[in-house]
């Protein structure tokens, strides 16, 4: 037998070794060709092939898919849980929810009785030289203070109305702090007389002969242009004989019937009644004042924008704030709206915050800024002439110092000192809830004096805008409250913030395993199967081998052996 270099057979897996013929005469016998034939028909119709039995991969196949399913089912618990949490916090997603005037939302009882400790700072301006004044000198002040005074508030008469608005009453009360006063109650302050010298403006243009009456009422009853007044009657009022003579001929002059102090009306009493939107049906209103002692606009001052009542009651805003925003409030005690500009962001406590401060525009005159216009008559850019809103008494509004006003107002007094540090107002809020953190809110009261030709009390004053008193009301949030609001509008969100990604990181790779897996168990599935088809190739192959044998090799023929 002689063994040559046969025809290579490749299978997919595995090297087999065969015996093939090679014909080599072309004339075989009919019983070769029969044989031939015979062979022919072997290798075209194989054998079938032993079935394979795939059943344990199949199941695990189908287990793993189960497994998918119930990992989808996981995430997607995942998901609905992380939006039913985000709810039940006071972050942007549940803050719609919690920041409404409602019952049920969390900041309704800090709404209802403000937990911050808020501070009533008032400083006085001692007049040093009184009779100089009367002869027409320049008048000297010295400040005085501060006087600190402890401000409680608390809303009652709450009633929620129809139209998705609430209406209350807030009070407030005062209550002295020796131990963050520089001085006390009992102090004396020499200011000028606001019922002589206001009285005596109101008289200017009326008849001589009034005028001679009114200076012979003030001599039979003592009066004179400056008093000496302790703080406390400066404050929460004093007995005066004046004001029963003037209740008494010009009833309406007035509208106090007993005690006049500059913050007699404030005190254990409400600032009118409030009406303002919910923000339970329409959000972009929330806190928003629809009305002021049931009207929609004061009769003050001389144009509709100006009295208009705009923006909050000043205790809250509405939330989502950026650096576009404003805090616009309606101030009973100014008897106007007013409006901050954002001028930063900052950091109090922990907790991010926008401060917001007083535009160079807020007491600007008509002619530095015409919306302004309606307040008038207006003096000097700086101050604001609220005697339309104070029983006509000639008083004036600013800031402290005469900050941020014509300078020609400070240099006429001596002993003013305006700076931005000490007498600048400010509100720090919470860009995301509208919630304040930290403010001070600081005025100054000014009375317009001169003399009074006929009124023998106003001497020879030369006109003046003299500064009152000026205070700040401050309030800061602390203690348990800040704690609280710390924990649950910044430090939960951060958690929840990175929490997300850890949920959603941790069910995409539950999701992802058991699909690895199975796409491996898939694998190993179609190698056995592959496997099993080579391997009924490979019988074939033998069968064929084994016929040949049993037949005897026909003449001509080479065997030889086809490895692969």
């Amino acid at each position: 037998m002689v063994l040559g270099t046969g025809e290579h057979a490749r299978g997919p897996c595995c090297r087999r070794a065969a015996f093939q013929r090679v014909e080599t005469d072309t004339k075989a016998s009919p019983r070769i060709n029969q044989q031939n034939n015979f062979r022919q028909r072997s290798r075209r119709s194989p054998p079938p092939t032993p079935p394979v039995d795939v059943t344990p991969h199949s199941e695990v196949t189908a287990g793993h898919v189960s497994q998918t399913s119930f990992h989808l089912c996981f995430l997607s618990c995942q998901v609905t849980v992380w939006r039913d949490m985000r709810t039940l916090l006071p972050w942007p997603w549940g803050l719609s929810w919690n920041v409404r005037i409602d019952p049920s939302s969390l900041s309704f009882n800090m709404w209802k009785e403000i937990p911050v400790p808020f501070y009533l700072s008032v400083y006085f301006f001692d007049v040093i030289n009184p009779r100089d004044i009367l002869q027409g000198q320049r008048p000297q002040v010295r400040e005085r203070g501060p006087y600190v005074y402890r401000e409680f508030r608390h809303k009652s008469n709450i009633t929620f109305n129809d139209n998705d608005t609430v209406s209350f009453l807030e009070y407030r009360s005062f209550q002295f702090q020796p131990d963050k006063s520089r001085g006390l109650e009992s102090d004396n302050i020499v200011m000028p007389n606001i019922l002589v010298l206001s009285a005596a403006m109101m008289m200017e243009n009326g008849p001589m002969s009034l005028k001679l009456i009114m200076t012979l009422a003030f001599s039979t009853l003592g009066e004179r242009a400056f008093m000496n007044r302790t703080v406390s009657e400066i404050m929460w009022g004093y007995e005066d004989p004046l004001i029963h003579l003037i209740n008494k001929y010009f009833p309406n002059m007035f509208p106090f019937k007993g005690k006049f102090g500059l913050f007699a009306e404030l005190n254990n009493s409400d600032s009118g009644l409030f009406t303002v939107f919910t923000g339970v049906k329409n959000f972009s209103r929330i806190h928003l004042v629809d009305k002021w002692n049931g009207v929609s606009k004061v009769n003050f001052w001389h144009s509709d924008q100006c009295n208009m009542i705009n923006g909050t009651s000043g205790q809250m805003w509405a939330p989502f704030m950026t650096p576009e925003s404003s805090l616009e409030f309606y101030s009973p005690e100014a008897c106007r709206s007013m409006k901050l500009i954002y001028k930063e962001q900052g950091v109090f406590e922990g907790i991010p915050t926008f401060r917001f401060v007083a535009p160079n525009t807020l007491f600007a005159n008509g002619s530095v800024y015409p919306p302004n216009e309606g307040f008038c008559p207006c003096r000097e850019s700086g101050i604001q002439n609220v005697s339309t809103c104070r029983f006509n008494a000639p008083l004036f509004l600013s800031h402290p110092h005469f900050y941020n006003a014509d300078p020609v107002l400070a240099e006429a007094v001596s002993g003013l000192h305006p700076n931005p540090e000490e007498h600048s107002l400010f509100l720090d809020v919470h860009p995301v809830t509208g919630i304040p953190m930290n403010c001070s809110v600081k005025l100054q009261l000014s009375l317009y004096i001169k003399s009074v030709k006929g009124i023998g009390q106003t001497g020879k004053i030369e006109p003046v805008i003299l500064p009152l008193m000026w205070f700040g009301e401050s309030g800061a949030m602390e203690g348990e409250t800040l704690q609280t609001f710390y924990t649950q509008l910044v430090l939960m969100p951060k958690v929840l913030h990175y929490a997300q990604y850890v949920l959603l990181a941790l069910g995409c790779v539950l999701l992802l395993i058991p699909i690895v897996y199975q796409i491996r168990s898939q694998e190993k599935c179609y190698l056995f199967w592959s496997s099993s088809k080579k391997g009924s190739k490979d019988k074939e192959a033998i069968q064929a081998y084994s016929e040949s044998l049993m037949t005897s090799a026909p003449k001509g023929t080479v065997l030889q052996e086809a490895r692969l």
